[in-house]
């Protein structure tokens, strides 16, 4: 990979997110883009994610996002672009009390 394409995305998904499989969802397209980082539910309802790798990568991550699993409904995304810190090894599902 080529340093200057990486990039870190934080995002925080609203809308029906909850209950319909869209951390596994965002699990499986995470490693299918050869992504890491984490995705966890909030206490407010909403789905966070934190993803680091090719930022074409991370486009189509969020393009999916947008839609999420069939039986979500997303109502918005908060995108936030940041330099990657390169401390994640895999893409892995937290617990929404994990930091």
């Amino acid at each position: 990979m080529n340093a200057e394409t990486i990039a870190r995305l934080h995002a925080v998904v609203e809308g029906h997110v909850q209950g319909v499989g869209f951390r596994y969802f965002v699990v499986e397209r995470a490693e299918a883009l050869r992504l890491t980082g984490w995705v966890r539910n909030t206490m407010d309802g909403d789905v966070e994610v934190t993803a680091e790798g090719e930022r074409a990568a991370l486009n189509m991550l969020l393009d999916g996002l947008r839609r999420g699993p069939r039986s979500a409904f997303v109502t918005s995304v908060r995108e936030e672009w940041l330099s990657p810190s390169g401390e994640f090894t895999r893409f892995d599902v937290r617990r929404t009390s994990d930091f």
